[in-house]
């Protein structure tokens, strides 16, 4: 698949998990939440601190997200997003959106090697969905 196939297929999931959901509204982690919301999609955060942010409940882990989350967003450093990929793996998901800043080599081969669709290129979903701030 390429990249615009990748994208298109990760959008058509009926919810979708925002992993270091950030209740900062500077940080992506928040940005890319209220992306999804700005573009009336179905969203969760995941943050162990966090119950709510913006308006979204929010779980402690991707292992806690409900069955329809099928694509998560992952906002988290390099090195936690390898253990975001395992989670994923386990939980189901189909989907993986490593926001620029969040890839890892060994992250995307697993998560390709489990037939997963990665998106790990540079695109940032608050271009793709045209984010804009309130």
């Amino acid at each position: 698949m390429n990249i615009e196939e990748k994208i298109a297929k990760f959008l058509t999931a009926s919810a979708f998990g925002v992993v270091g959901a950030s209740t900062k509204r500077h940080k992506y982690g928040n940005k890319v939440l209220r992306c999804y919301q700005q573009n009336g999609k179905a969203v969760l955060g995941v943050n162990p601190l966090e119950t709510e942010i913006e308006g979204a409940k929010c779980v402690t882990s991707v292992t806690d997200l409900p069955p329809d989350v099928k694509s998560i967003s992952i906002i988290t450093q390099p090195e936690v997003t390898t253990t975001v990929v395992d989670l994923a793996i386990e939980k189901g998901i189909e989907n993986l959106w490593m926001q620029p800043g969040a890839e890892n080599p060994q992250a995307i081969a697993k998560a390709e090697q489990y037939g997963l669709n990665v998106i790990a290129d540079g695109s940032c979903l608050l271009v793709v969905l045209g984010y804009h701030e309130h």
